[in-house]
């Protein structure tokens, strides 16, 4: 999971960058679809087809739906409308999201541990985004509102992922999960392609489409649902505080936004949470 943080991250930097000649949706809509080739070669290689085994089609339709085509729609409409602080801050509600309704739902086995460095993990987000300008205004309330719905979409995709047997590998799963949330993305993203102008796209853009489809969807994808399926949504997800202390590592040198102490300390707090987290 370190490896997952570490690119999900520098995504950020990546991203924002390559989001200045193409707009949010199309941009997701065209690395999914780069992501979901991969993933599909790369499952033909290892297991020798990309049918879904019997029975699951729906149900795995139903998880590329909530966790790709619902949330990455709801995450990029939702930042447009609000900052990126407020959104980093929102998105903290994961594990605990994770952590209550897998624990009603008898998915998650939630201890003493975890609610402390779930604790940890969120309050050393808060310390590291406020001064970046995380703040609540009716400005910003749509947006905001647009990326905690995405919460859910997300939290129902690790749920569904953890509840998925053993018959199944990591990759199949990541695979058609991709592809059946995939089709969704483009039908959104098609009216920004076509008003793209694409002679104006230039190396820098390819470049980040191709580590946000490549690294950030197709490795951390496989590594993160591996990861879920060995030792829970909680456990898994709870690392992803870790992301904007990267995100902030990576931006100084990237963007010139320079880390202060008590981003430092919050980044303290995350770790804390993380090992607090991973006991028995």
């Amino acid at each position: 999971m370190t490896l997952v943080v570490l690119i999900w991250g520098a995504n950020f930097a990546v991203v924002k960058t390559a989001l200045a000649q193409i707009a949010p949706l199309p941009f997701t809509a065209i690395r999914f679809v780069i992501a979901a080739s991969l993933l599909a070669l790369l499952l033909r290689w290892r297991e020798g087809d990309c049918a879904f085994p019997k029975g699951s089609f729906w149900g795995l339709a139903w998880l590329g739906i909530t966790g790709n085509t619902a949330y990455q729609a709801l995450f990029a409409s939702g930042l447009a409308r609000t900052t990126a602080a407020n959104a980093a801050l929102i998105l903290t509600a994961t594990p605990a999201t994770i952590a209550i309704i897998g624990g009603l739902i008898g998915v998650e086995r939630i201890t003493r541990h975890m609610v402390v460095g779930i604790a940890l993990a969120m309050g050393g987000v808060v310390v590291v985004m406020a001064p970046r300008g995380a703040s609540l205004s009716s400005q910003t309330l749509v947006g905001d509102l647009l990326v905690f719905a995405s919460v859910f979409g997300w939290t129902a995709y690790v749920l569904g992922i953890r509840k998925l047997g053993n018959g199944m590998s990591s990759l199949r799963a990541t695979t058609l999960t991709m592809i059946t949330g995939t089709p969704g993305l483009v039908l959104l993203g098609l009216p920004g392609m076509l008003r793209t102008d694409w002679s104006r796209v230039g190396g820098v853009t390819a470049f980040g489409l191709l580590y946000s489809a490549a690294l950030a969807l197709v490795v951390c994808y496989l590594l993160y649902n591996r990861n879920v399926r060995l030792i829970g949504g909680v456990r898994t997800t709870i690392y992803g505080c870790a992301i904007p202390v990267i995100a902030a590592l990576v931006a100084w040198p990237a963007l010139g936004e320079k880390p202060t102490a008590m981003q430092g300390v919050g980044a303290i707090l995350i770790v804390v949470g993380v090992l607090v987290t991973r006991r028995k």
